[in-house]
């Protein structure tokens, strides 16, 4: 396969970029005229999940091959994560506004918990075998959902990272 490539290096990088770029304009589109931040998150898990139930190999380069590119081709593939991340941000950052106290969680960490249970589905979940893309993205939905709302106050703990924006 890596004579098709002028590298290892450009192999990766452009099965990142291709991820990563189907899975931003896969949600832009999905959320095109969806509205309220809980019909929103729905939208984008389900999304999520079906694009890597379909796509299991390229989440796992994108997973860990991500610290192997160089600067400039990090820096491309940066831009891309930066806005999904955004997008995902900007709906739980609605969520959170809406239905938990002020502060009471750190809204960059329930993002990045959100992204955790997503992005490690190809250590685990196999869609020939197990409960179809569709539920497992209900479940994860009602799991995140039920976390957030669940906690009456985080720990108050203004230590690094606790403003922390992307």
């Amino acid at each position: 396969m890596y004579h098709y490539f002028d590298s290892k290096e450009k192999m990766l990088f452009l099965i990142q970029f291709r991820t990563f770029n189907s899975l931003l304009n896969n949600l832009k589109e999905k959320l095109h005229g969806v509205e309220g931040p809980i019909e929103q998150l729905r939208v984008m898990v389900r999304a999520h999940v079906d694009y890597f139930a379909a796509n299991m190999e390229a989440l796992k380069v994108c997973s860990h091959e991500l610290d192997s590119l160089s600067r400039e081709a990090y820096e491309q593939t940066l831009a891309i994560r930066r806005e999904y991340y955004r997008i995902t941000r900007n709906i739980v950052d609605r969520i959170l506004d809406e239905r938990t106290p002020e502060d009471a969680l750190d809204h960059h960490v329930a993002t990045m918990s959100l992204f955790g249970m997503l992005n490690w589905l190809y250590r685990w979940y196999d869609p020939r075998e197990d409960r179809s893309p569709a539920g497992l993205a209900r479940q994860i939905t009602a799991l995140f959902l039920g976390g957030i709302q669940g906690v009456s106050t985080a720990p108050d703990d203004a230590g690094p990272g606790r403003e922390r924006k992307a």
